[in-house]
C-alpha cells in the first residue's frame, strides 16, 4: 500500500526527457575512448557475384590510414553457422558473415574496412578502395523469383501458418456475394534518425567496453563472444538510448561484427558508423503479394475465407512473417484456407519492423473486408460488427480480453461516422473529394521472461534496472512509474536503468512485450525489496513494526508506517542505519503464465478511422485527420502511450501514401538510398491524431497491461486506402498510393 497519489496509470513526463532535448542522452556514435580509431566500410558496387580483385593500395597510402581489412586478411571466424545463430531473432537459414569469402549477396555489401586516425580520413580512403567483380544477373523482384516455396523450417517464435478449417474453395464457389483481389505491398525502409553505429573501447587484457545501437544489449553480446570465441565476463555491451529502431535493431547487424574485429585484431578502441546509404543494406519490411478471397451470404455473413501471401527473403535466410494468419481469427468465420510462401531475391535478409506481418496482412485483409462492404451493400462498420469473432478461431481459444466493439462504437463517436454518406464520390468541399475510411487494426499481447534489480540507497534514493532498452517508446518513465508506486516514492527519487549488459538479463525489446514484461520484473524486484525492508525493520529494537505483516503497514514519503496508525513508522533510511547497510537490493523476475497462455488467446485491438480529401483535378491526397480507438489493457501512463499510438499512425500514413524503396531491376541497387528521395512524413503531411484509449481489463500479466508499440500503425494504411475509394472510386491495391495511380 501507499499513502500518495499513484503514478500508474496517471499522465507522466519522461523522466529521460531533459537529457534529450539538452543533448545530454549519449548514443552509440557519441561515446570516447582513448586513442580512438575510426573505420569505414566500403560497399560492394555490384548485387550479386565476386569479388575477383582488391586493390587497396591508394587507401593505404592515404592520410591518417591504419589498416584496411578485407576477406583478404580478415580475423579468423569460425566457419560453420552455429556460432552466428546465438541470436536470439535468428531465422531459418545460413546467417550473414561479413568478410567471410569473395561472394556478393547484396547491392552495397561491405567489402572492405578502412581504419584511419580521423572519421574524415577513413571515409575518404574508402573511396579510394577500388574492386573488380565477376558479375552475375541478379533479381529483386518478389513477383519474378522462381520457385515460391512454403518455408521448409518455420522461424523460432513466429505462429505457423493454421491449417485450413472446413470447404473454403467450395464455399466461395457457393457464396451469392464474392470478393476477390490482389494487393501489394512494397518494400519499405525503416530510416531512423539514428544511424547503425558500433564504438568498442579496447580495455586491454582482452576486455572490451561495446556501445552498440541495438534493442537488446544482450543479443549483440552473445552474438560477439560466440563468434569471436571471447570470455563473455570480458564483454560489455552498453546501449542506454536508441535514437529510432522498430525491428531493425533487433538482430546483430554488421557494423558490430566488424568494428569488434577490428578491434581484436589491431588491439585498439574503434568507431564504425553506417551512412544513411548503408541504412539500406538493412532493416526493411519485404515486398509482398497477396490474394484475399471472400464469400459472404446475400447480408455479407462472411462463408469462406482465403488469404495466399508470397513475401521476399534473400537468398541466404528463409525470413518470415504471420501474414495470414489475422484472417484466420479476425472475424468469424467456418471455411478457411490460408497459405504463406517465399520468393528468394538478391536483397539482404528483410528484418521486422513496426507490426511484422500484421502492417502488411492486416491491410489486405482490412481493404477486402471493405470490398465486401460495397459488394454487398452494408456499412463498413457494421460489416465488421457482424462477423465480429469471440474466439481464436485458429488456436480454438477464447480472448483473454477484447474491447473491440466498444472500440468500433467510440471510434465511429469521435469520428462522426454516422454523417458518412455511403456512396463513393458522394462527399465534396470545391474542388477536394471527400472520403471517409476505416479499418481494424490487431496485434499480439506478447510476454517475455525478464529480470529485474531494486536497489534503496541509505539517502532514501532507488533504483530499478533492468537489461531490456528504451528504444524512444517511454520504458524509462513505466519503470519508475511502477517503482515509485511500489515503495511509495516521489518518481524524482527513483531513477530507472536499462541498456547494459551489467543488469539483470532481458531479451530484446520488440513484439511490444517490454512494458508487461519488464514492468512486471520491475514490480517483482520492489515487492521482493519490500519484504525484506519489512523483515529488517522489525528486527530493530523496539520497532513499532514488530509484528506487522504487509498486509498491515503502509510504505510512503521514505518510511514503512502500521496503516492503523501511521504514526508508528520506521523510516527507510532507519532500516538501512540499523542493519549497517549503505543499500540494500533484491532481485526480481517475471515468467509467462504458460497456462494462461495455452487456455487463451492475447491480442491488442484499434479501430482506425480516417478522412482524407482529393484534389479532383491533381489527384493530391491530403490527410484530413484520424481517429485511433486502442484496446490495450491497462494504460500505464497516458502521456507516453497517445505518442506510441502517434507514432504508429504516422508510420502508417507514410506507408499509405509516402515509403517506397524503390530497387533498379536491373542492377539490384536502390535507388533512392537517401532522406531526399526515400519520402516519409513530414509534419505538414500529418492531420489531428485522435487517440481514445479504451477501458479493458486484462490477467495475462501482474500489470493487466498489453503493449502499444505496434497497434497504431496496423490497419491505418488500410483506413487510409479504403478512405481514398470512397472519396474516388478507384480503388488502389498496391501501396503506396501516389499520384500517378490515382490519375
Amino acid at each position: 500500500m501507499s499513502n500518495i497519489h499513484p503514478y500508474v496509470g496517471r499522465a507522466t513526463s519522461r523522466v529521460d526527457g531533459p537529457l534529450k532535448v539538452s543533448g545530454l542522452a549519449q548514443y552509440a556514435a557519441e561515446f570516447g575512448a582513448p586513442d580512438l580509431a575510426y573505420a569505414a566500410a566500403v560497399p560492394s558496387a555490384i548485387a550479386k557475384g565476386r569479388v575477383t580483385s582488391l586493390d587497396v593500395s591508394a587507401a593505404r597510402a592515404a592520410p591518417g590510414v591504419i589498416d584496411v581489412l578485407s576477406h583478404e586478411n580478415k580475423l579468423a571466424f569460425p566457419e560453420d553457422d552455429e556460432p552466428f545463430k546465438n541470436d536470439m531473432v535468428a531465422v531459418p537459414g545460413s546467417p550473414f558473415r561479413p568478410f567471410r569469402d569473395d561472394q556478393v549477396h547484396y547491392s552495397g555489401q561491405a567489402i572492405a574496412l578502412v581504419v584511419a586516425d580521423t572519421h574524415e580520413n577513413a571515409r575518404h580512403a574508402a573511396t579510394l578502395v577500388r574492386a573488380t567483380y565477376a558479375a552475375e544477373t541478379p533479381n529483386v523482384d518478389v513477383a519474378s523469383a522462381a520457385n515460391h516455396y512454403e518455408p521448409p523450417e518455420p522461424r523460432d517464435g513466429i505462429p505457423p501458418t493454421p491449417e485450413p478449417r472446413g470447404d473454403a474453395a467450395g464455399a466461395f464457389a457457393a457464396a451469392p456475394v464474392q470478393v476477390t483481389a490482389d494487393y501489394r505491398v512494397v518494400a519499405e525502409h525503416h530510416n531512423p534518425m539514428e544511424l547503425q553505429a558500433t564504438t568498442v573501447v579496447w580495455e586491454g587484457d582482452g576486455r572490451l567496453l561495446i556501445h552498440n545501437k541495438t534493442q537488446g544489449v544482450v543479443n549483440p553480446k552473445n552474438y560477439i563472444c560466440s563468434v569471436f570465441g571471447l570470455d563473455e565476463d570480458k564483454v560489455r555491451l552498453v546501449s542506454p538510448f536508441v535514437g529510432g529502431a522498430f525491428g531493425m535493431a533487433l538482430r546483430p547487424h554488421y557494423d558490430v561484427f566488424l568494428a569488434v574485429m577490428a578491434s581484436l585484431k589491431l588491439q585498439r578502441s574503434i568507431r564504425l558508423v553506417l551512412t544513411r546509404g548503408q541504412m539500406f543494406t538493412m532493416g526493411w519490411r519485404p515486398d509482398c503479394l497477396q490474394t484475399v478471397s471472400f464469400g459472404a451470404d446475400a447480408g455479407g455473413r462472411l462463408t469462406s475465407i482465403q488469404h495466399h501471401a508470397i513475401q521476399a527473403t534473400s537468398r541466404y535466410e528463409d525470413y518470415q512473417e504471420p501474414i495470414v494468419n489475422w484472417s484466420g481469427f479476425l472475424y468469424d468465420c467456418d471455411n478457411v484456407a490460408l497459405k504463406y510462401e517465399l520468393g528468394k531475391v538478391d536483397t539482404p535478409t528483410p528484418s521486422d519492423m513496426r507490426a511484422p506481418g500484421a502492417t502488411t496482412g492486416v491491410f489486405a485483409l482490412e481493404c477486402a473486408m471493405d470490398e465486401l462492404a460495397y459488394a454487398a451493400k452494408v456499412d463498413p462498420v457494421e460489416l465488421r460488427l457482424m462477423n465480429y469473432s469471440d474466439r481464436d478461431k485458429n488456436d480454438d481459444k477464447p480472448f483473454s480480453s477484447k474491447e473491440l466493439r466498444e472500440a468500433y462504437r467510440l471510434g465511429a463517436e469521435r469520428f462522426g461516422w454516422s454523417k458518412r454518406s455511403p456512396e463513393p464520390r458522394s462527399m465534396r468541399e470545391g474542388r477536394e473529394l471527400i472520403g471517409y475510411g476505416m479499418a481494424t487494426g490487431c496485434w499480439e499481447a506478447m510476454t517475455m521472461p525478464h529480470k529485474a534489480r531494486a536497489t534503496l540507497t541509505a539517502d532514501g534514493k532507488l533504483e530499478v534496472g533492468c537489461a531490456t532498452a528504451d528504444i524512444g517508446t517511454g520504458t524509462y518513465t513505466i519503470l519508475a512509474q511502477i517503482a515509485a508506486d511500489a515503495l511509495g516514492l516521489d518518481i524524482a527519487e527513483v531513477t530507472s536503468r536499462v541498456g547494459d549488459t551489467s543488469l539483470p538479463m532481458a531479451p530484446v525489446e520488440g513484439g511490444s512485450w517490454a512494458a508487461a514484461s519488464a514492468g512486471s520484473a520491475v514490480k517483482s524486484a520492489c515487492e521482493t525489496l519490500k519484504d525484506e525492508l519489512l523483515k529488517r525493520a522489525r528486527g530493530i529494537d523496539g520497532s513499532p513494526l514488530a509484528n506487522a505483516g504487509l498486509d498491515h503497514v503502509v510504505f510512503g514519503n521514505g518510511r514503512i508506517a502500521l496503516a492503523s496508525d501511521p504514526a508508528k513508522a520506521v523510516s527507510f533510511a532507519d532500516v538501512l542505519k540499523g542493519a549497517g547497510l549503505d543499500k540494500l537490493e533484491a532481485d526480481g523476475g517475471f515468467e509467462p503464465d504458460k497456462d494462461f497462455a495455452q487456455t487463451y488467446a492475447g491480442y491488442t485491438h484499434a479501430a482506425c478511422f480516417v478522412e482524407v480529401r482529393v484534389d479532383e483535378d491533381l489527384g493530391v491526397v491530403r490527410l484530413a485527420r484520424v481517429v485511433s480507438a486502442v484496446a490495450a489493457g491497462k494504460i500505464l501512463n497516458p502521456l507516453t502511450a497517445r505518442s506510441q499510438i502517434l507514432g504508429g499512425v504516422v508510420m502508417g500514413c507514410g506507408m499509405a501514401l509516402h515509403e517506397e524503396t524503390l530497387w533498379d531491376k536491373t542492377l539490384g541497387r536502390v535507388m533512392n538510398a537517401n532522406l531526399g528521395e526515400y519520402h516519409v512524413p513530414a509534419h505538414a503531411d500529418i492531420p489531428d491524431i485522435d487517440v481514445v484509449f479504451v477501458d479493458e481489463e486484462d490477467g495475462s500479466n501482474p500489470l493487466g497491461v498489453k503493449g502499444l508499440g505496434e497497434i497504431g500503425i496496423v490497419g491505418t494504411a488500410a483506413a487510409v486506402a479504403n478512405a481514398i475509394f470512397h472519396a474516388t472510386g478507384k480503388r488502389v491495391r498496391e501501396l503506396p498510393i501516389t499520384i500517378d495511380k490515382l490519375l
